[in-house]
């Protein structure tokens, strides 16, 4: 009986040994609550951090999040401007707040074109394709948003010039895209491909392209670093590109998995996000590296919308060091 008890004994201290063993050699930034902001509640382009986040991956590298929505870009900027948030999920359009001296940082360019986003018009319009659209109100979620570059980029691919389309600011989320499209208050509008399809099995709207049909490797999105959580807990940006890329990762190979969670996450039909995976899984990146291209374009458009002054150096406006080695 006595040696029984010496052993198990014995096995509980080494457990005990092992588990502050373990404690002490976790990373400095295990256990971090981390603020996410997302510049829309549904895009593909944004919504992975919600996937990671149901999955357990991010609490895998150490971090606890705390997700919000945002309406638009330029919201999502103002928090983090406020201190409201320490990491934005947006869009590479919102570099151009990085040059207007946002306290942020560009930490991972997420993806490149834009399949995710998508040109609807009003179910019983007489709109049938982008051509039909010269002259037309657009809706966009936000002044300087991606959606808001896409409608300009619209006209110009189609050579109508600076006043070929009008972009109007309605807001990112499905509620006002929903009204403005009911009362026909816009012609059409610029958002998620997904909320189009959505709208199509209910004979709301109809999707006429994706963005991706007339714009190139864009960098349509970003990560974004408040240059306080630069400061204070680079660490804790390393785990959450970490995590962001693992999560793209599974959603690459868990197809169904992956569109059971996110019509869980935003309310579309699995129907509606199954055709909604097919259309947009290839546009993550695997390495969250910025692309010169993507660069390239994002700097002009830049200059066309008069987001920045002057000429951009724009390699101050992100930076790669935080991605794995």
């Amino acid at each position: 009986m006595f040696v029984s008890t010496r052993r198990g004994g014995l096995g509980a201290i080494s457990a005990i040994a092992a588990f502050l063993a373990l404690a002490a050699s976790a990373p400095a930034f295990a256990q971090t609550t981390l603020i996410v902001g997302k510049a829309n509640p549904t895009s593909d382009a944004i919504i992975p951090v919600n996937v990671g986040d149901k999955l357990g991956i991010f609490k895998k590298h150490g971090l606890d999040l705390k997700i919000s929505d945002f309406g638009g870009g330029s919201k999502m900027v103002q928090a983090l401007t406020a201190g409201a948030i320490d990491i934005g999920d947006g869009a590479g359009t919102e570099l151009a707040f990085v040059a207007k001296g946002a306290p942020m940082l560009a930490v991972c360019e997420s993806t490149g074109p834009a399949p995710f986003l998508g040109v609807g018009v009003p179910w019983d319009s007489p709109i049938k394709k982008l051509e039909d659209l010269k002259g037309k109100n657009i809706g966009v979620s936000s002044p300087g948003s991606f959606s808001d570059w896409s409608g300009h980029q619209l006209a110009q691919h189609f050579g109508w010039g600076p006043n070929g389309v009008k972009t109007v600011a309605i807001g990112g989320g499905p509620a006002p895209i929903r009204a403005g499209l009911r009362a026909h208050l816009v012609d059409a509008v610029i958002s998620t491909t997904a909320l189009f399809l959505s709208f199509e099995e209910t004979k709301e709207g109809r999707l006429i392209a994706p963005v991706s049909s007339f714009e190139g490797n864009v960098g349509s999105g970003a990560l974004f670093a408040s240059n306080k959580l630069i400061a204070s807990h680079p660490d804790a940006i390393r785990a959450f590109i970490a995590g962001w890329l693992e999560t793209v990762d599974y959603m690459r190979a868990h197809k169904a998995e992956t569109v059971k969670i996110e019509s869980a996450l935003n309310h579309f039909s699995e129907n509606v996000m199954s055709r909604e995976y097919d259309l947009t899984i290839g546009m993550h990146t695997k390495d969250c590296r910025f692309d010169p291209e993507s660069l390239s374009i994002l700097k002009q458009s830049f200059v066309e919308m008069k987001l920045a002054p002057g000429e951009l150096d724009m390699s101050k406006l992100y930076s790669e060091a935080y991605l794995p080695k």
